[in-house]
């Protein structure tokens, strides 16, 4: 659905909540079709992407680190 949203769950450390907002934000953009609410849609607005915001917040805390991907042995030679 939206490709461009960037993966959060990083291994080089903790995603910022800066991040999870604009991921929030772009997901409430792409859904919902506006990408500036009416005043009449604002408030409706602002509290999807608080709550999205949250629930990916508390679903990354939960997530085990991923896994460094296994190399590969160097052929002998």
């Amino acid at each position: 659905m939206c490709r461009s949203i960037k993966v959060l769950r990083k291994k080089e450390g903790v995603t910022t909540p800066e991040e999870t907002q604009a991921a929030a934000l772009q997901f409430v953009r792409k859904i919902s079709g506006f990408h500036k609410p009416s005043q009449a849609n604002q408030a409706a607005f602002d509290e999807a992407v608080a709550g999205i915001a949250e629930t990916s917040r508390q679903l990354l805390e939960r997530l085990a680190a991923p896994k460094a991907r296994p190399t590969r042995p160097e052929p002998d030679r």
